[in-house]
Parts: C-alpha cells; structure tokens; sequence
C-alpha cells in the first residue's frame, strides 16, 4: 500500500516545476526521497542553492501536489541542498547535455538575436530596446534582453528590476525576468549599483562572452542586446560572438545626428551583419491644440541614415519606424513601467507595436543553417 502512495506521490511531484528553471523536479533530481507513514507522507528536497529564494513558492507547490493524492492528509517537507556533482548534473541538463557554450551561436539555433545599435548616446536606444521586448512578450513571444551597455547600463530600471540579483548556480545562473522578459545585465554583477564599470577590450569581450554563454536562456524566439553607442569593443565582439546577429539602427530627426548613426551600422557591415533597418525615435508630434504636426527635434535624420546606409551596402536599408517624442515613454523608463506596458495605445506604442510586427514578419532564411542532405 505505502509503495503505491509513494508511485502516486512521485507522480505528482513529476507535475511540479522549479519556479525559475521551468523544469520538473523529479527530472531534476530536487527529489530525494519520499516516504508514508499512513496517511502522513514526508518528502526531502535538494535544493540548488541554500539560499533558494524561491523555497516559499517550491514549499507551497510541493505541499498542494502531495496533498491533492487520495488517502494522504498530512506531508512534512525537509529541505536541503545539492552537492556540487547533482549541481553539475543540472547544468549539463539545462544545457542540454552540451558543454558551456553560447547557444545562439549554434547554426541550428532558431532564436533571431537583434543587437539595438547607435552612433551616440541620448537616441533612446534603451528605452527602444525594453520598450519592444515587453511588446514581443505581450504578443506571446519568448524574450530577452542582454544589457551590453556595459559601462552605461539603464535596462534593469527601465523594466523594472533595478537592485535584483539573478540566482546562480556555481558560474550558471538565472537571468531576472519581469513583464515576461529574461533580463541580464552588467548592473546585476556589480558589489555596488553605483560602483562604475573600468574594463579594457580584452576584458570586455570576455564579459559579454560569460553573460551570453553563462546564463541560462532557455529557448527565446526574440534575443535583444542593448548595444553601448558607438562602434567600440563590444559592438566588434558581438560580430564575432554571434556572426548571424542582426542590427537594428537608432537614431533621431535630427539630421546631424544621420552622420553618426551611419558609423554603427558601418561598423555592423563590416562585420558582415545583416542591418535590419532604421529607427527614428523622438519623431513629430501632433500638437494637442491645434492638431498640427511638431517636430521638437527637427526632421528627416531617420531616413538620411537609412538612404547613407542603403548606399553602403547597396541595397535598401528602410526607415523601419518614426516613435513620436512622448513625456509618458520617459515617464515609463523613470518608473520601470514601459510605455507599451502602461500605456499600450499611445502613439508610441503603436509604432512599437509596428515595429516589431515588421521585424517578426521577415522569413528566417536558410543560409548558414545546415541542410541535412545525403547523396
């Protein structure tokens, strides 16, 4: 009889998943052992580290599974923590039997990785970024950010997740998620918020290495790197790290800022990087008034960076999208409450919304991507 509860009781902890690996416990091997004693059961659970701090949340899940078997009316949960060879059986799971890799730089790899790119800073290059992440995970798909802004990172309050640690698993570690978006940035990393970031080339290229190859992912439809402005070393790594990574060019109406945003999507050309298109952002707005058209900070400087990089690469390079200037998307990023969150019918959210509707719409092609043919 004990030993048909504990099957049933097993079956039911099979049904529970860890709260931030998204994966069974059994199939983890968070369950030890499981015992009855009549009606009373008692189940010992490995956590991955000491300090889980989703134990709470695990407690509560474990307890309604085991408790939802007929004949059992009580469960004493213990828990405690793996040693460092079942910790190494869980990497190498969530890796998929792989050794430390960076996914997306596998050929096979399905997810579109977008690096968000400018000349300079001041464009809105973030609030883009977090902006359209919430507004692919509002459609369904599955996201992330990578803060690669190393030395001027602003997503964690952008979206909300400003002095939050990922967990992590020896050099493995869980990105933070909030609004549906895995989140990894620098900031994270750091003893101090206000402590500043001093890495040369060498150490830059390694950082984005680590937090692109340790962190687990999962499986993402949609990567977005907030790249640092400019054409510097981690705009140089991400060419080399992740050679099918797309560009998506910001920049503003202004058109002496059409020059310098040109140089990011020079830099993306000579790395052989496919740009995607252009980005105005701070584009016209309708006076509430008379209804007439302003442009705060002049016009035209999105389509003379599209028409000098069409030129570059011969081919079009087309003005994806003008985001009109808007108090509520700075509101937003002040608040960690984006725009297309908050307010998803303002006029910038709607060109957010276009936006990624043009992005998504793009066939993924074949090249590079190994066909399994025999002859």
């Amino acid at each position: 009889m004990n030993q048909s509860l504990i099957e049933l009781i097993q079956s039911a902890l099979s049904k529970v998943s860890d709260p931030e690996l998204h994966r069974s416990i059994t199939e983890l091997g968070m369950v030890q052992t499981v015992s009855v004693n009549g009606s009373d059961a008692a189940v010992h659970i490995l956590l991955t580290i000491s300090g889980c701090p989703m134990r709470d949340r695990l407690d509560r899940d474990i307890r309604a599974a085991v408790l939802s078997v007929d004949g059992i009316k009580n469960v004493d949960i213990e828990f405690g923590a793996m040693n460092e060879e079942q910790r190494n059986n869980v990497k190498k799971l969530m890796r998929g039997g792989r050794d430390k890799t960076i996914q997306f730089a596998d050929p096979s790899s399905l997810t579109r990785v977008i690096g968000i790119a400018s000349g300079k800073g001041g464009v809105g290059k973030s609030s883009v970024t977090a902006n359209l992440a919430v507004a692919a995970a509002r459609k369904g798909y599955k996201v992330g950010i990578l803060d690669a802004d190393v030395y001027g990172h602003s997503i964690p309050r952008l979206l909300g997740v400003l002095g939050q640690r990922p967990t992590a698993i020896d050099q493995f570690f869980i990105p933070v998620e909030n609004y549906g978006v895995k989140i990894v940035s620098m900031e994270m990393f750091k003893p101090e918020r206000s402590d500043p970031i001093a890495y040369r080339g060498p150490l830059l290229h390694r950082v984005l290495e680590q937090l692109l190859s340790d962190a687990y992912w999962g499986d993402l439809d949609l990567l977005l790197l907030d790249l640092p402005p400019g054409t510097g070393d981690i705009a140089i790594s991400l060419g080399q790290l992740l050679p099918a990574s797309e560009i998506l060019v910001v920049t503003t109406p202004q058109i002496a800022a059409a020059e310098v945003a040109e140089r990011a999507g020079r830099i993306a050309h000579q790395l052989k990087q496919h740009i995607l298109g252009v980005v105005e952002n701070m584009s016209d707005i309708l006076c509430p008034t008379c209804g007439e058209s302003i442009s705060i900070f002049g016009s035209g400087g999105g389509q003379e960076t599209a028409t000098r990089l069409s030129n570059l690469v011969g081919s079009e390079i087309a003005l994806l999208a003008q985001i009109p200037f808007d108090g509520a998307l700075r509101e937003g990023g002040d608040n960690g409450e984006p725009i297309t969150l908050a307010k998803p019918d303002a006029p910038a959210s709607l060109a957010i919304d276009e936006l990624l509707g043009k992005l998504m719409q793009r066939p993924r092609s074949l090249v590079g991507v190994p066909l399994t043919l025999h002859t």
